[in-house]
């Protein structure tokens, strides 16, 4: 904490990450799942946003699945309710998946789903959570912005 800003770095908001994957999601009551893992985060010097990017296993109802990669760039938001960093505004920038192996049409259904289920979890599921002695040190104060700057995630704090 900097006076009226708090910092997060690249390997704090790792550690978060780590800890919170390997995960399998499901959608459309089951018929499509994806296990998440190795969640990969990275804060360009230069850039506004972050970039996150995942191995997956996606499975359709009928037993087809595939390994593969996707990649996201996202800003941040800080949500009160959770006391977290959330994902504002994330876009999928790469999805490699061996179409071949999941069925033809099946691609854009596959980045469909990722997009619906990335959407619900920056809503709902913070990337990184504020510890207790860190809220009680900005207890009272308003959280301004939320930036990604030089390399860092910054909370700009009110008086």
């Amino acid at each position: 904490m900097l006076g009226s800003q708090v910092t997060f770095t690249h390997p704090q908001l790792q550690h978060a990450l780590d800890r919170q994957f390997p995960r399998r999601f499901e959608r459309l009551g089951g018929l499509v799942s994806f296990d998440l893992s190795d969640p990969t985060l990275s804060i360009p010097y230069n850039a506004q946003r972050l970039r996150l990017e995942f191995d997956t296993d996606f499975s359709v109802a009928g037993g087809r699945s595939t390994k593969g990669h996707f990649a996201i760039s996202s800003a941040l938001r800080y949500d009160p309710g959770t006391r977290g960093l959330h994902l504002q505004d994330p876009v999928i920038e790469s999805l490699d998946l061996d179409v071949d192996r999941l069925g033809e049409g099946l691609d854009s259904s596959a980045r469909e789903v990722l997009q619906a289920w990335l959407s619900e979890y920056a809503r709902h599921e913070p990337v990184y959570r504020l510890g207790d002695s860190l809220v009680e040190r900005i207890a009272g104060r308003q959280i301004n912005s939320t930036t990604i700057q030089n390399g860092v995630v910054v909370l700009d704090l009110g008086q």
